[in-house]
């Protein structure tokens, strides 16, 4: 076998990276490896987008430290019994590649997995070898991603989080017994007790107030989950979701539709789930996290579980609970405003900083928001009073997105 080059093994590692969602926007294109076109990125050869807690993009180096894997998890296509192109950096290799393109302007900082070798404190102690590296030998004052290895050790978790931005663990998939078929040697309790250390070792470190103690992971931790491998409906992955935020404190979870790998098991589906079901559980989970939803009111027994992929689920909602409609912007309070379909957080919080000076009228709102159309409908404001007549399927054919109409003539 000959030997790799840098830029080879650059492509083998970040494709075998693209399957991980968890510092990666939602907004991408669909993943699938079946026809070996891609490089695991939408902008170049290992760079992704992430976004900051203030919402800044920052171009990141996404890679694997190695595809080589002990482990035989079914929905992977760098599982033990894959049959793909393998490679592996040494740390020394992921050092200088980070340092390369951060001085190029390439990237802003690092995400780092790997596949299992040897044991998953070897694999954690190489991981945690090249965030080490980077900050003190090299200075590097850049972001890093490290997602750690389940079963790893106290230690060994407790030094990545010193060095990195951010830290995860994945969860894989909703359910333990689907963890346990798909991914026999992924232990749930393992995975939950890395969870849980993780969050008390943060909450320590955000307790301290001596300036000089190193933070621990200060961006805080994060998971994934993939979508339409398992057969778990949407009800089951956002109450996993809202279980998961209460119990670890994650700073996010990240909904990774299923793509469909070479040689894949008969087990797993054969296609992919509709890209638009991820969307919508990223806008169900934006719900329960900033507007003040509860999980178990976002679907109905009537969906069968599964989220409405014609329209966003606050609208669905909103189209379920017509009593509570329409709202009188200049009287409801911000958690009910909240829940009125084209009014977003910052939108309400701009309303209620007008509706302090001034009475509001339908114009003044409808600049606060792109979506004026679908508004209307839900509030009564000084001068506005929406139509008895639109209600029930023809309120729901009203708001709901217009198909664009192709031009006869290109």
């Amino acid at each position: 076998m000959s030997q790799l080059t840098t830029l080879e093994k650059l492509e083998i590692l970040s494709d075998a990276a693209k399957y991980d969602a968890s510092c990666a926007s939602s907004s991408t294109t669909r993943r699938d490896s079946r026809d070996g076109k891609g490089l695991g990125s939408t902008t170049g050869a290992g760079i992704c987008h992430s976004y900051a807690p203030d919402g800044r993009c920052i171009s990141l180096l996404k890679i694997l430290l190695t595809n080589f894997c002990s482990f035989d998890c079914v929905f992977c296509i760098n599982r033990s019994s894959s049959n793909v192109r393998r490679a592996r950096f040494s740390v020394e290799e992921v050092v200088k590649l980070t340092l390369d393109f951060y001085r190029r302007n390439y990237i802003e900082g690092l995400f780092l997995s790997s596949g299992i070798i040897r044991s998953p404190d070897y694999t954690m102690a190489e991981i945690v070898r090249v965030a080490e590296s980077l900050r003190r030998e090299h200075g590097f004052r850049g972001y890093i991603h490290l997602k750690l290895i389940p079963g790893a050790s106290q230690e060994l978790t407790h030094q990545a989080g010193l060095f990195a931005d951010r830290v995860s663990v994945n969860i894989e998939l909703p359910s333990e017994d689907s963890l346990r078929r798909f991914a026999p040697e992924k232990r749930p309790r393992e995975i939950s007790a890395a969870m849980g250390g993780l969050r008390l070792r943060i909450e320590e470190s955000e307790a301290e107030t001596a300036k000089s103690a190193p933070k621990f992971s200060p961006a805080g931790q994060s998971t994934q989950m993939i979508v339409g491998a398992d057969g778990a409906n949407d009800a089951a992955i956002l109450k996993r979701s809202a279980q998961l935020y209460g119990s670890f404190g994650l700073k996010r979870v990240y909904y990774s539709a299923y793509s469909p790998i070479p040689d894949a098991s008969s087990a797993l589906p054969p296609s992919e789930p509709p890209l638009m079901r991820e969307h919508r559980l990223y806008q169900a989970d934006w719900l329960t996290r900033f507007y003040g939803f509860e999980a178990g009111e976002i679907l109905d027994e009537a969906s069968g579980g599964m989220l409405d992929l014609a329209i966003d689920p606050k609208l669905a909602w909103a189209l379920r609970h017509r009593g509570r409609f329409p709202v009188d912007v200049n009287r409801a309070d911000r958690e009910t405003l909240l829940r009125v379909p084209g009014l977003g957080v910052r939108s309400v919080d701009r309303l209620l900083a007008v509706r302090r000076q001034r009475r509001v009228r339908f114009e003044d709102v409808a600049k606060l928001t792109r979506s004026a159309r679908t508004m209307r409908h839900f509030i009564v404001a000084d001068g506005w009073r929406p139509g008895a007549s639109a209600d029930g399927e023809r309120l729901r054919a009203l708001v709901s997105p217009q198909p664009k109409q192709l031009a006869l003539f290109g």
